[in-house]
Protein backbone atom coordinates (compact mmCIF):
# COMPACT_ATOMS: atom_id res chain seq x y z
CA UNK A 1 0.00 0.00 0.00
CA UNK A 2 1.74 3.18 -1.29
CA UNK A 3 -1.03 5.89 -0.06
CA UNK A 4 -3.68 5.25 1.99
CA UNK A 5 -6.75 6.27 1.05
CA UNK A 6 -9.59 7.94 2.79
CA UNK A 7 -12.93 9.13 3.14
CA UNK A 8 -14.24 11.24 5.40
CA UNK A 9 -17.61 11.65 7.84
CA UNK A 10 -18.85 14.89 9.43
CA UNK A 11 -16.95 18.05 9.53
CA UNK A 12 -17.94 19.53 12.50
CA UNK A 13 -14.84 20.91 14.69
CA UNK A 14 -13.13 17.54 15.51
CA UNK A 15 -13.46 16.36 11.36
CA UNK A 16 -12.27 19.60 10.10
CA UNK A 17 -9.36 18.94 12.52
CA UNK A 18 -9.15 14.80 10.97
CA UNK A 19 -9.38 16.37 7.58
CA UNK A 20 -6.87 19.30 7.97
CA UNK A 21 -4.32 16.58 9.53
CA UNK A 22 -5.11 14.03 6.89
CA UNK A 23 -4.38 16.31 3.56
CA UNK A 24 -0.97 17.24 5.78
CA UNK A 25 0.12 13.30 5.52
CA UNK A 26 2.33 12.21 2.84
CA UNK A 27 1.20 8.74 2.66
CA UNK A 28 -2.24 9.61 2.29
CA UNK A 29 -4.59 10.74 0.04
CA UNK A 30 -8.66 12.11 0.76
CA UNK A 31 -10.89 10.66 -1.95
CA UNK A 32 -14.45 11.31 -0.27
CA UNK A 33 -16.15 13.71 2.29
CA UNK A 34 -19.39 13.46 3.59
CA UNK A 35 -22.07 15.93 5.28
CA UNK A 36 -25.24 16.41 4.73
CA UNK A 37 -25.08 20.33 5.82
CA UNK A 38 -24.13 22.45 2.49
CA UNK A 39 -21.53 24.82 4.51
CA UNK A 40 -20.15 21.97 5.99
CA UNK A 41 -19.58 20.71 1.82
CA UNK A 42 -18.71 24.06 0.67
CA UNK A 43 -15.63 23.86 3.23
CA UNK A 44 -14.57 20.40 1.81
CA UNK A 45 -14.55 22.05 -1.73
CA UNK A 46 -11.92 24.29 -0.99
CA UNK A 47 -9.40 21.68 -0.59
CA UNK A 48 -10.42 19.94 -4.06
CA UNK A 49 -11.46 16.66 -2.56
CA UNK A 50 -12.51 14.56 -5.44
CA UNK A 51 -16.09 13.54 -4.19
CA UNK A 52 -17.98 15.16 -1.79
CA UNK A 53 -21.38 13.52 -0.80
CA UNK A 54 -24.59 13.83 1.45
CA UNK A 55 -25.28 10.58 2.76
CA UNK A 56 -22.90 7.85 3.92
CA UNK A 57 -24.33 5.25 1.61
CA UNK A 58 -23.79 7.44 -1.66
CA UNK A 59 -20.19 8.22 0.37
CA UNK A 60 -19.38 4.21 0.32
CA UNK A 61 -20.31 4.34 -3.15
CA UNK A 62 -17.84 6.89 -4.70
CA UNK A 63 -14.42 5.19 -5.09
CA UNK A 64 -12.70 2.74 -3.68
CA UNK A 65 -11.12 3.66 -0.92
CA UNK A 66 -9.15 1.79 2.14
CA UNK A 67 -10.17 4.02 5.27
CA UNK A 68 -13.09 6.48 6.63
CA UNK A 69 -12.67 8.48 9.57
CA UNK A 70 -15.95 8.54 11.25
CA UNK A 71 -16.37 12.23 12.92
CA UNK A 72 -20.70 12.34 12.31
CA UNK A 73 -23.17 13.12 15.20
CA UNK A 74 -22.61 9.87 18.24
CA UNK A 75 -26.41 8.56 16.95
CA UNK A 76 -24.45 7.50 13.71
CA UNK A 77 -21.70 6.59 14.80
CA UNK A 78 -23.03 2.45 15.20
CA UNK A 79 -24.58 2.62 11.81
CA UNK A 80 -21.97 4.18 10.08
CA UNK A 81 -18.92 1.76 11.36
CA UNK A 82 -21.22 -1.08 10.72
CA UNK A 83 -22.09 -0.33 6.79
CA UNK A 84 -18.24 0.48 6.26
CA UNK A 85 -17.18 -3.07 7.79
CA UNK A 86 -19.49 -4.57 5.43
CA UNK A 87 -18.19 -2.98 2.51
CA UNK A 88 -14.40 -3.79 3.73
CA UNK A 89 -13.59 -0.28 4.91
CA UNK A 90 -11.06 0.17 7.87
CA UNK A 91 -12.71 2.46 9.92
CA UNK A 92 -11.19 5.59 12.82
CA UNK A 93 -14.49 6.56 14.53
CA UNK A 94 -14.95 9.17 16.97
CA UNK A 95 -15.85 8.26 20.38
CA UNK A 96 -18.15 7.09 21.76
CA UNK A 97 -18.90 4.07 19.33
CA UNK A 98 -23.01 4.25 20.98
CA UNK A 99 -24.53 4.73 24.14
CA UNK A 100 -25.88 1.52 24.56
CA UNK A 101 -23.53 -1.76 25.41
CA UNK A 102 -25.97 -3.88 23.30
CA UNK A 103 -24.92 -1.89 20.04
CA UNK A 104 -21.53 -1.87 20.75
CA UNK A 105 -21.15 -5.51 20.89
CA UNK A 106 -23.15 -6.15 17.59
CA UNK A 107 -20.88 -3.80 15.81
CA UNK A 108 -18.09 -5.22 17.51
CA UNK A 109 -19.47 -8.79 15.86
CA UNK A 110 -19.79 -7.09 12.74
CA UNK A 111 -16.05 -5.59 12.81
CA UNK A 112 -14.54 -8.84 13.52
CA UNK A 113 -16.50 -11.18 10.83
CA UNK A 114 -15.43 -8.11 8.42
CA UNK A 115 -11.87 -8.93 9.36
CA UNK A 116 -10.98 -5.19 9.32
CA UNK A 117 -9.34 -2.21 11.39
CA UNK A 118 -11.75 -0.21 13.66
CA UNK A 119 -9.79 2.54 16.03
CA UNK A 120 -11.27 4.74 18.56
CA UNK A 121 -10.71 8.21 19.01
CA UNK A 122 -9.44 8.64 22.79
CA UNK A 123 -6.69 10.71 21.63
CA UNK A 124 -5.78 11.86 25.49
CA UNK A 125 -3.67 8.17 24.99
CA UNK A 126 -1.32 10.70 22.32
CA UNK A 127 -0.65 13.24 24.54
CA UNK A 128 2.75 13.31 24.81
CA UNK A 129 2.66 13.96 28.77
CA UNK A 130 0.16 11.56 29.50
CA UNK A 131 2.37 9.41 27.19
CA UNK A 132 5.21 9.54 29.00
CA UNK A 133 3.13 9.22 32.57
CA UNK A 134 2.10 5.83 30.98
CA UNK A 135 5.73 4.80 29.93
CA UNK A 136 7.28 5.34 33.18
CA UNK A 137 4.54 3.43 35.24
CA UNK A 138 5.14 0.78 32.20
CA UNK A 139 8.83 1.25 33.30
CA UNK A 140 8.73 0.68 37.05
CA UNK A 141 9.52 4.62 37.52
CA UNK A 142 7.16 4.85 40.68
CA UNK A 143 7.11 0.93 41.75
CA UNK A 144 3.49 -0.60 42.38
CA UNK A 145 1.34 2.26 41.37
CA UNK A 146 -0.77 2.70 44.33
CA UNK A 147 -3.26 5.91 43.36
CA UNK A 148 -3.97 7.33 40.81
CA UNK A 149 -5.61 11.01 40.11
CA UNK A 150 -7.03 12.73 37.25
CA UNK A 151 -8.56 16.38 37.06
CA UNK A 152 -10.70 16.67 33.64
CA UNK A 153 -12.49 20.66 33.97
CA UNK A 154 -13.80 22.18 30.98
CA UNK A 155 -13.54 26.12 30.72
CA UNK A 156 -17.62 26.07 30.14
CA UNK A 157 -20.36 23.98 29.78
CA UNK A 158 -21.44 22.68 25.67
CA UNK A 159 -24.86 24.18 24.59
CA UNK A 160 -28.44 22.35 26.75
CA UNK A 161 -29.17 21.11 23.03
CA UNK A 162 -25.64 19.19 22.87
CA UNK A 163 -25.85 17.43 26.58
CA UNK A 164 -29.15 16.69 25.58
CA UNK A 165 -27.74 13.84 23.00
CA UNK A 166 -24.24 13.49 24.68
CA UNK A 167 -25.62 10.65 26.66
CA UNK A 168 -24.25 12.90 29.81
CA UNK A 169 -21.48 13.90 31.58
CA UNK A 170 -20.10 10.32 32.29
CA UNK A 171 -20.49 8.98 28.58
CA UNK A 172 -19.64 12.31 26.87
CA UNK A 173 -16.54 14.17 29.11
CA UNK A 174 -15.38 11.38 31.65
CA UNK A 175 -15.10 8.50 29.56
CA UNK A 176 -12.10 9.70 28.10
CA UNK A 177 -10.63 9.82 32.00
CA UNK A 178 -12.02 6.45 32.55
CA UNK A 179 -9.89 5.31 29.04
CA UNK A 180 -6.96 7.11 30.63
CA UNK A 181 -7.28 5.30 34.13
CA UNK A 182 -6.97 1.83 32.57
CA UNK A 183 -4.60 3.21 30.07
CA UNK A 184 -2.28 4.79 32.16
CA UNK A 185 -1.40 1.63 34.46
CA UNK A 186 -2.80 -1.08 32.11
CA UNK A 187 -5.00 -2.41 34.93
CA UNK A 188 -9.16 -3.22 34.69
CA UNK A 189 -11.74 -1.78 37.10
CA UNK A 190 -14.10 -4.13 38.80
CA UNK A 191 -15.94 -1.07 41.06
CA UNK A 192 -16.88 3.02 40.40
CA UNK A 193 -18.51 4.79 42.94
CA UNK A 194 -19.90 8.19 41.62
CA UNK A 195 -20.93 11.33 43.18
CA UNK A 196 -22.47 14.52 40.94
CA UNK A 197 -24.24 17.87 41.59
CA UNK A 198 -25.47 20.45 39.89
CA UNK A 199 -23.37 23.62 40.69
CA UNK A 200 -22.55 25.58 37.78
CA UNK A 201 -25.60 25.96 35.57
CA UNK A 202 -29.71 24.59 37.02
CA UNK A 203 -30.90 24.07 33.34
CA UNK A 204 -27.55 21.32 33.08
CA UNK A 205 -30.15 19.26 36.08
CA UNK A 206 -33.68 20.42 33.82
CA UNK A 207 -31.78 18.24 31.36
CA UNK A 208 -31.13 15.15 33.23
CA UNK A 209 -27.20 15.75 33.81
CA UNK A 210 -25.15 17.21 36.51
CA UNK A 211 -21.87 19.30 35.51
CA UNK A 212 -19.82 18.35 38.88
CA UNK A 213 -18.53 15.25 39.73
CA UNK A 214 -15.75 13.14 41.75
CA UNK A 215 -15.71 9.38 40.96
CA UNK A 216 -13.38 6.61 42.54
CA UNK A 217 -12.71 3.70 41.05
CA UNK A 218 -10.99 0.51 41.90
CA UNK A 219 -9.06 -1.60 40.38
CA UNK A 220 -8.29 -5.94 39.98
CA UNK A 221 -5.29 -5.51 42.47
CA UNK A 222 -6.86 -3.07 45.15
CA UNK A 223 -5.48 0.20 43.32
CA UNK A 224 -7.66 3.32 43.37
CA UNK A 225 -8.16 5.94 41.03
CA UNK A 226 -9.90 9.38 41.88
CA UNK A 227 -11.09 11.65 38.99
CA UNK A 228 -12.78 15.14 39.74
CA UNK A 229 -14.62 16.52 36.58
CA UNK A 230 -16.79 20.37 36.02
CA UNK A 231 -18.29 21.71 32.70
CA UNK A 232 -16.78 24.83 34.06
CA UNK A 233 -13.23 26.12 35.37
CA UNK A 234 -13.17 29.97 35.10
CA UNK A 235 -9.29 29.80 34.58
CA UNK A 236 -9.71 27.29 31.21
CA UNK A 237 -9.15 24.01 30.33
CA UNK A 238 -7.68 22.00 33.24
CA UNK A 239 -5.95 18.84 32.36
CA UNK A 240 -3.88 16.92 34.59
CA UNK A 241 -2.89 13.36 36.09
CA UNK A 242 -0.49 11.60 38.47
CA UNK A 243 0.33 8.28 40.03
CA UNK A 244 1.37 7.47 42.91
CA UNK A 245 3.41 4.10 43.43
CA UNK A 246 5.23 2.42 45.82
CA UNK A 247 8.76 4.02 44.85
CA UNK A 248 7.37 7.76 43.88
CA UNK A 249 5.20 9.59 42.08
CA UNK A 250 4.59 10.84 38.33
CA UNK A 251 2.76 13.79 37.55
CA UNK A 252 1.73 15.71 34.01
CA UNK A 253 0.95 19.30 34.34
CA UNK A 254 -1.79 21.63 32.30
CA UNK A 255 -0.22 22.74 28.89
CA UNK A 256 -0.52 26.61 29.36
CA UNK A 257 -0.24 29.33 26.94
CA UNK A 258 3.16 30.69 27.49
CA UNK A 259 6.15 29.67 30.34
CA UNK A 260 6.49 33.22 31.68
CA UNK A 261 6.28 34.21 35.37
CA UNK A 262 6.48 37.85 36.29
CA UNK A 263 8.01 38.45 39.70
CA UNK A 264 6.54 41.61 41.46
CA UNK A 265 5.99 42.99 45.09
CA UNK A 266 2.95 41.98 44.39
CA UNK A 267 3.21 38.49 43.58
CA UNK A 268 3.74 35.95 40.88
CA UNK A 269 1.62 36.26 37.35
CA UNK A 270 2.16 33.57 35.33
CA UNK A 271 -0.44 32.89 31.85
CA UNK A 272 -3.50 30.93 32.07
CA UNK A 273 -3.72 26.88 30.74
CA UNK A 274 -4.65 26.67 26.99
CA UNK A 275 -8.16 27.63 26.47
CA UNK A 276 -9.84 24.27 25.25
CA UNK A 277 -9.47 20.75 23.79
CA UNK A 278 -8.68 21.89 20.24
CA UNK A 279 -5.36 23.79 21.48
CA UNK A 280 -4.55 21.61 24.69
CA UNK A 281 -4.55 18.48 21.99
CA UNK A 282 -4.20 19.30 19.00
CA UNK A 283 -0.45 17.59 18.08
CA UNK A 284 -2.14 14.10 20.15
CA UNK A 285 -4.62 14.59 17.54
CA UNK A 286 -2.20 14.70 14.73
CA UNK A 287 -0.29 11.93 16.03
CA UNK A 288 -3.40 9.49 16.97
CA UNK A 289 -3.94 9.80 13.49
CA UNK A 290 -0.36 8.92 12.14
CA UNK A 291 -1.04 5.76 14.35
CA UNK A 292 -4.02 4.98 12.44
CA UNK A 293 -2.36 4.98 9.14
CA UNK A 294 1.16 3.13 10.68
CA UNK A 295 -1.21 0.46 11.31
CA UNK A 296 -3.04 0.22 7.83
CA UNK A 297 0.02 0.59 6.31
CA UNK A 298 2.46 -2.06 8.31
CA UNK A 299 -0.67 -4.43 8.80
CA UNK A 300 -0.37 -4.00 12.48
CA UNK A 301 -3.24 -4.07 14.88
CA UNK A 302 -4.47 -0.17 15.93
CA UNK A 303 -3.49 0.83 19.42
CA UNK A 304 -7.38 2.05 20.53
CA UNK A 305 -9.59 -0.39 19.42
CA UNK A 306 -13.49 -1.49 19.93
CA UNK A 307 -12.81 -3.20 22.95
CA UNK A 308 -11.38 -0.42 24.82
CA UNK A 309 -14.18 1.88 23.13
CA UNK A 310 -16.50 -0.87 25.01
CA UNK A 311 -15.04 -1.49 28.18
CA UNK A 312 -14.95 2.52 29.12
CA UNK A 313 -18.82 2.69 28.43
CA UNK A 314 -18.86 -0.02 30.78
CA UNK A 315 -17.14 1.91 33.64
CA UNK A 316 -19.29 5.15 32.08
CA UNK A 317 -22.50 3.15 32.25
CA UNK A 318 -21.39 1.49 36.15
CA UNK A 319 -20.63 5.52 37.40
CA UNK A 320 -24.36 6.47 35.91
CA UNK A 321 -25.76 3.51 37.92
CA UNK A 322 -23.67 4.45 41.00
CA UNK A 323 -24.66 8.14 40.69
CA UNK A 324 -28.54 6.98 40.90
CA UNK A 325 -28.37 4.69 43.14
CA UNK A 326 -26.25 6.68 45.65
CA UNK A 327 -23.64 3.29 46.08
CA UNK A 328 -20.64 1.69 44.70
CA UNK A 329 -21.06 -0.52 41.66
CA UNK A 330 -19.64 -3.68 40.81
CA UNK A 331 -18.45 -3.57 37.22
CA UNK A 332 -19.82 -7.22 36.34
CA UNK A 333 -22.97 -5.78 36.94
CA UNK A 334 -23.48 -3.68 34.19
CA UNK A 335 -24.29 -6.24 31.24
CA UNK A 336 -26.09 -5.97 27.95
Amino acid sequence: MTKVKFALAGLGRIGKIHLENLLQMEHVEVVAVMDPMEECREYARKWNIPHITGTFKELLTVDTFDAVVICSPTDTHANYVEMAAKAGVHVFCEKPLDLSMKRVVEVLKVVEGANIELMLGFNRRFDKEFKKVHELVKEGAVGLPHLVKITSRDPGAPPISYIEKSGGLFLDMTIHDFDMARYVVGKEIVEVYAKGAVLIDPSIGEAGDIDTAVVTLTYTDGTMAIIDNSREAAYGYDQRIEVFGSKGMVQANNNFMDSHRLYTDKGIQASLPLHFFLERYAMAYKTEMLEFVSSLKNGTVVPVDGKDGLLSLKIGLAAIKSLQEKRPVQIEEISI
